[in-house]
C-alpha cells in the first residue's frame, strides 16, 4: 500500500506487480533483463523532480526490488527558473540484488531544460538513455544555461540514445479538457515524465495513480489532470515505441518480512517515537527549523498522541534550552539542527554535561563552514561534536551508516544518555536523512527495552563524607539527605525529578563538589570531577559491541568508515575482493568511546584508508590515539563517494591493479 505520508510498504513475499492494461492489449516488444538499473530525474527546482522520483522509488519498492536514493536539491530557495543554480534532482538505484548506494553512473537520465542537461549529462554512461524536453530547449533558455550552441544539435550528445520529447507541450494537450491555467497544465509534466519512464522500465501505474487520488481528493481537476499526464507519458512510449526495447528488473530476495521505503530523517522521527513508548516517557523536542534537519520537527510534530511534544523555538538556543529543561523534569530531552546550529547550541550543551543531565543531540550534516551548503552533504561535525565547547567537555557520540540505521542508533542514543546521565551527538547527515532504503518493520518484541529509573528517596545512608575527602570543602551529606552527585559502579549520578520530597539539591553551570552537588572552586575538586566525568563517559564502552571487520582474513589493507560512507565503502570492497583484492572493511557506529577492540583491530593491518566526506577527521583521531599508519581518503565537495573513487583509491594506495 501507500500510505498517507507517501512511503511504500511492501510484505514478502508479495504478488507480482499488475499491469495498467492486461498483456493483450499491449504490444509485443523485446524484453531485457537487468540485475539492476541507475536512474535520475533532473531539472529546474519548480519542476517536481523529487515528487517524480519519489514515486517511482515507492514504486520499485512495492515491486520488491532493493533500492537506494539520492536527491539533490538546489542550494538557494529560489533560483532564477533555468540556470544551473536552481537544477534539482533525484537519483534512484533499484536492483534485483543487494545494494547500498545510488550508483555511479546513469543508465538514463531524464532532463527537463538545458541546465539540467548541463550539469548532470556527465554522469550518464556511454550509451545510455537521455530523454530530452525539447520544449525547454529554447535560445533563452540555452543562454541561461551558458551553452553557447544548442546540444541537440552540435553533436556532442552523440555518445548517449537521445530521447526528445516536448513533454510541456504534449502535457498540455493530455489535460486540455480539464479547463487548467496555463500554469497549472505545466505543473503536470512531471507525471507525463514519469510515465514514459514507467514504461521504459516496465513499472506498474496503480500505486501512483492511487497516490494521486489521495493527494489531489479535495480538488478533482488536478486529480484527472495528473493521472491523464501520467497515462500520456506512458503511453507515448509505447505508442511511438520510442526504443525499441523495454527494461525489467526482477524483485529482489529479501527476507521475509514487512518492508516500508525509510528516509533517514523518517527512521530517525520513528526511532524517537519508539523511544517515548518503550520508556514510558514523555519526549520533547526543541528545534529551530534548519536545512536537513527541519523533517525531523515536522515528523515528531505528527507523532503527539505517542507521548511526543515537539517546540519550534525561536531560536537554536532556546531550543537546546527547552530539551534541557524536559530532562530536568524527567522526560527525554532531545534537540536537532545541522553544523551551525551546533554552534549555537555549545554553550547550553556543556550546561548539560556540567549538570549530568540526558540529552540527545541530532546534527544533521551539511556542507560548511558557516552556511555552507545548506543542501549538501558533508561529515565535517565529527570534531565540533568531540571538542566543540569550552572546558574538558565530554559526550558520546554515535553516527548511523544508512537511512534505515538511524532508527536503531537513535534508540541506542537515547539509551545511552539515560543511562549514562550525559549528552549524546547523533551525527546524520544530509545524504542519510533524504537517501531512501527498504527498511524491515522491527518485530516489538526484538526491540530494545529502555529502562529509566529515577532518584525516590534520599541516599546519604551509610555515607560519612567524600571519597576524596581531600578535594572537598563544605557541608557533607548527613543522614537522611539527598546526595545527587553520589554516583554507581559506573560513575553515573542518579536523576531526581524536582518536587520529589526529600530531593531537594543545587543543579547549574558552575563547578560541583564531589557527591554533595555544593559548588566548589577547589582545585583538586575540579581535576576530580573533569577526570570523573571523563571516565563516566569512556565506561559506556563495556555497553557497547565490538567493532567488526568483514573481508578477507589474510588482508593486508582495511579501509575504516563511519556514518553515511558505510555503503560505498562496503560496494567498492565487494567488487575489489571481486577483482582479487585482499582487502577488508570495518565502520565505526560508536565515535566516543569507541569500541574497546578498536585498538587491537586496527593494528592488524599495514595499510588503513578512512574515507570521510570531510579532510581527515577521523583519520586525524585514530592517527593520534592508536598511533596507526591510516592515511585519509577525503571528499569535500556536497556529494557521497562514487564507489570508483574509494576502487582508485585502493588501487592508488596499492600501487596495482587487480590479476
Amino acid at each position: 500500500m501507500i500510505p498517507e505520508n507517501g512511503s511504500a510498504t511492501l510484505t514478502t513475499p508479495a504478488a507480482e506487480p499488475r499491469e495498467d492494461r492486461s498483456s493483450s492489449d499491449r504490444p509485443s516488444r523485446p524484453i531485457q533483463i537487468l540485475s539492476e538499473a541507475t536512474i535520475r530525474f533532473a531539472g529546474d527546482s519548480g519542476d517536481g523532480m523529487q515528487l517524480a522520483g519519489t514515486q517511482f522509488t515507492n514504486t520499485s519498492a512495492l515491486v520488491g526490488n532493493d533500492i537506494a536514493t539520492f536527491p539533490d536539491y538546489p542550494a538557494e530557495i529560489r533560483a532564477p527558473a533555468g540556470t544551473l543554480a536552481g537544477v534539482s534532482g533525484f537519483q534512484i538505484h533499484f536492483s534485483s540484488t543487494d545494494i547500498h548506494t545510488p550508483g555511479d553512473e546513469l543508465d538514463a537520465l531524464v532532463v527537463m531544460n538545458p541546465a539540467a542537461l548541463k550539469t548532470n549529462v556527465k554522469d550518464l554512461k556511454p550509451g545510455g538513455i537521455l530523454i530530452v524536453n525539447t520544449d525547454n530547449f529554447t535560445p533563452t533558455d540555452l543562454e541561461k544555461a551558458r551553452y553557447a550552441r544548442n546540444p541537440l544539435e552540435d553533436g556532442s550528445l552523440n555518445n548517449y540514445r537521445v530521447i526528445r520529447v516536448p513533454i510541456a507541450k504534449l502535457t498540455r494537450e493530455a489535460v486540455s479538457e480539464f479547463k487548467l491555467s496555463p500554469k497549472e497544465a505545466d505543473r503536470c509534466k512531471n507525471f507525463f515524465a514519469l510515465g514514459l519512464v514507467y514504461w521504459l522500465y516496465e513499472r506498474p501505474l496503480e500505486p501512483t495513480l492511487k497516490w494521486i487520488h489521495e493527494k489531489f481528493a479535495k480538488n478533482p481537476q488536478y486529480v484527472h489532470a495528473n493521472s491523464a499526464a501520467l497515462k500520456a507519458g506512458y503511453n507515448y512510449g509505447e505508442t511511438l515505441e520510442i526504443s525499441h526495447v523495454q527494461y525489467q528488473v526482477p524483485r529482489a530476495r529479501l527476507a521475509p518480512g514487512t518492508y516500508r521505503k525509510i528516509t533517514g530523517n523518517e527512521a530517525t522521527v520513528l526511532g524517537l517515537t519508539a523511544a517515548a513508548l518503550l520508556s514510558g516517557r514523555t519526549l520533547v523536542y526543541g528545534s529551530y527549523p534548519i536545512t536537513p534537519a527541519s523533517p525531523i520537527l515536522e515528523g515528531l510534530a505528527e507523532m503527539r498522541r505517542y507521548g511526543v511534544k515537539t517546540f519550534q523555538a525561536e531560536d537554536e538556543i532556546a531550543a537546546v534550552g527547552i530539551a534541557i529543561g524536559a530532562s530536568y523534569g524527567g522526560a527525554i530531552g532531545v534537540t536537532g539542527t545541522s553544523g551551525p546550529g551546533i554552534c549555537l547550541k555549545s554553550e547550553a550543551i556543556n550546561l548539560a554535561v556540567m549538570t549530568e543531565l540526558p540529552l540527545v543531540v541530532i546534527d544533521v550534516q551539511r556542507g560548511g563552514p558557516s552556511t555552507g551548503l545548506p543542501t549538501k552533504t558533508e561529515q565535517a561535525d565529527l570534531l565540533q561534536a568531540l571538542f566543540g565547547r569550552n572546558g574538558d567537555s565530554p559526550v558520546a557520540v554515535v553516527a548511523p551508516r544508512s537511512p534505515a540505521d538511524c532508527f536503531d542508533m537513535i534508540l541506542e542514543a537515547v539509551r545511552i544518555a539515560t543511562q549514562f546521565m550525559c549528552p549524546v551527538f547523533f551525527l546524520s547527515d544530509g545524504y542519510l536523512a533524504n537517501g531512501a532504503e527498504p527498511w524491515r518493520i522491527p518485530e516489538l518484541a526484538r526491540l530494545p527495552r529502555l529502562t529509566i529509573t529515577f532518584a525516590t528517596q534520599p541516599n546519604s545512608e551509610g555515607w560519612n563524607g567524600p571519597a576524596n575527602e581531600a578535594a572537598i570543602d563544605g557541608e557533607g551529606g548527613g543522614a537522611g539527605k539527598f546526595l545527587p552527585y553520589k554516583r554507581d559502579a559506573r560513575l553515573v549520578r542518579p536523576w531526581a525529578i524536582p518536587g520529589t520530597p526529600g530531593l531537594e539539591h543545587r543543579i547549574g553551570g558552575l563547578e560541583k563538589q564531589d557527591v554533595t552537588g555544593n559548588i566548589s572552586y577547589d582545585p583538586l575538586n575540579h581535576e576530580h570531577m573533569t577526570r570523573v566525568r571523563r571516565q563516566k563517559i569512556e565506561n559506556i564502552a563495556d555497553t557497547i559491541p565490538d567493532l567488526e571487520v568483514w573481508g578477507d582474513p589474510d588482508a593486508d589493507l582495511l579501509m575504516v568508515g563511519w556514518g553515511g560512507t558505510y555503503g560505498a565503502i562496503t560496494t567498492a570492497v565487494e567488487r575489489l575482493r571481486r577483482r582479487g583484492f585482499k582487502i577488508a572493511q570495518t565502520h565505526f557506529r560508536y565515535l566516543n568511546p569507541m569500541p574497546k577492540n578498536t585498538e587491537a583491530v586496527l593494528k592488524r593491518y599495514r595499510t588503513i584508508l578512512v574515507p570521510e566526506l570531510n579532510t581527515g577527521q577521523l583519520c586525524w583521531l585514530l592517527r593520534a590515539k592508536y598511533l596507526v599508519p591510516a592515511q585519509p581518503v577525503s571528499k569535500v565537495q556536497g556529494k557521497p563517494f562514487l564507489v570508483s573513487e574509494l576502487e582508485s583509491a585502493v588501487e592508488k594506495v596499492l600501487g596495482l591493479k587487480s590479476n
